[in-house]
């Protein structure tokens, strides 16, 4: 399988850096590159790559724009690029349905990787942006509650998921705190992310905080 991509970067030199580390790989191939927002989700219509690289600051349409109606419209997946690790659009950008948030100096070898991770059905942050989202998190966490929608749907063994989910667990880690095997809790994860209508983990963390099923100190690092 090749993982068709759009690279979208208002400059040129650095889009075209990412655009060929990426087409030199012998399963990933740049089917198209954007100087803002609006060219991007052009791009992604009428190419429907598996994922688009978006910068987050872009001219006429930035990129939490772009990914919102790329993840809304689309089953393209979007990861987001930055130059600044306390960027205040963290949440934001996650919250739009990025499935993925690097900084810009990213290795050649972590850009790859986290192309393939993304299209495999994985989330990926880089640790930076990670603790910025925790911190993030925790800082919203201290408002009311969110009626989530779907939330009542879920059952007790789906809402424990869902909280370990928020805590950062892995499956493995999930399956020995409830004490049941991966499969069942590979079930759990879809049940939940199909029910609240999430995209993947990520987007379940920011559900876990925001519904109040997670509460600050809960996090297990």
């Amino acid at each position: 399988m090749t993982i068709r991509v759009v690279v979208a970067d208002d400059h040129e030199l650095m889009r075209s850096g990412f655009a060929l580390i990426l087409d030199t790989q012998p399963d990933i191939t740049v089917v198209a590159e954007a100087g803002d927002g609006a060219q991007a989700l052009a791009a992604v219509r009428a190419h429907a790559p598996d994922i688009a690289l978006l910068d987050i600051h872009m001219p006429v349409m930035d990129g939490i724009e772009a990914a919102r109606t790329i993840c809304a419209e689309t089953g393209t997946k979007v990861v987001i690029l930055t130059v600044f690790d306390q960027d205040e659009y963290v949440y934001e950008a996650l919250h739009a349905g990025a499935s993925g948030f690097l900084l810009k100096d990213v290795r050649r070898d972590d850009l790859v990787h986290a192309v393939r991770v993304v299209t495999a059905g994985e989330s990926l942050l880089a640790p930076a942006v990670t603790r910025k989202l925790i911190d993030d998190l925790v800082r919203r966490s201290a408002r009311p509650p969110i009626a989530i929608p779907g939330m009542d749907t879920l059952t007790g063994r789906e809402r424990e998921t869902l909280a370990l989910l928020g805590q950062g667990l892995s499956n493995p880690e999930i399956a020995a705190a409830l004490v049941v095997s991966e499969h069942t809790v590979k079930t759990h994860v879809s049940n939940v992310l199909s029910k609240l209508g999430l995209r993947d983990r990520i987007q379940a963390v920011i559900c876990a905080y925001e519904s109040g099923l997670i509460h600050p100190g809960r996090w297990r690092r």
